[in-house]
């Protein structure tokens, strides 16, 4: 994703979005290469606060021996009990066990970066345990897909809410009608949505 091409593309198009650009920091975003990495961390981080999210995600770690991230096959050796030992609630570490066999089985190609959005988000919903929400943030911040609007995530609805000044979190249809001018780099303009959220900013 060209981060520069995307952040001029969005201040000529909408002047409300040149405001909060001028305003905060630019968005980093970190590519990652280990996709089986990227899904299992953001299941064990989903419902939780980021202090007790990593300390189960560091013990589910030290499952596994060496110094290398564990590969599907170590992960579906290890029992569901054992899973459960690290802090992972019951459907956690079903679905952490979901996501290895995806992988090991071939269901997730070994070429996924080369696949569509929609694609991408086929074969990631198709695993029990991977719902719109993760599948969308795999594709925002591990693949960097540049045109992502996560209609259904709370921080971009408030964001939104404040960015159009609604007394209420705005529907999918606004929202989709209000960033129509933000495409193709949606996935920015998503991040300065959540920026917003954290202030301090008045129009």
């Amino acid at each position: 994703m060209n981060i520069d091409k995307g952040l001029n593309y969005l201040k000529k198009a909408d002047k409300k979005m040149a405001r909060l650009i001028n305003e905060f920091e630019k968005p980093g975003f970190r590519k990652e290469s280990n996709y089986f990495e990227a899904l299992v961390r953001a299941i064990v981080y989903q419902q939780l606060s980021g202090k007790a999210a990593s300390t189960i995600y560091e013990r589910f770690k030290n499952l596994f021996e060496g110094n290398t991230y564990p590969t599907p096959q170590n992960v579906l050796n290890k029992k569901h009990e054992e899973l459960r030992s690290v802090g992972l609630s019951n459907q956690k570490a079903s679905y952490v066990h979901n996501i290895a066999e995806a992988f090991s089985n071939g269901s997730i190609p070994n070429n996924l970066d080369e696949l569509g959005d929609e694609d991408v988000f086929g074969c990631l919903t198709a695993i029990k345990g991977v719902g719109p929400w993760t599948a969308e943030m795999f594709l925002m911040f591990t693949l960097q897909r540049p045109d992502i609007l996560p209609v259904t995530d709370l921080g971009i609805q408030k964001g939104m809410m404040l960015y159009c000044k609604l007394d209420k979190l705005p529907l999918k249809e606004f929202m989709l009608k209000t960033a129509e001018p933000w495409r193709p780099f949606r996935t920015l303009a998503s991040w300065y949505m959540w920026r917003l959220v954290e202030g301090p900013f008045e129009w």
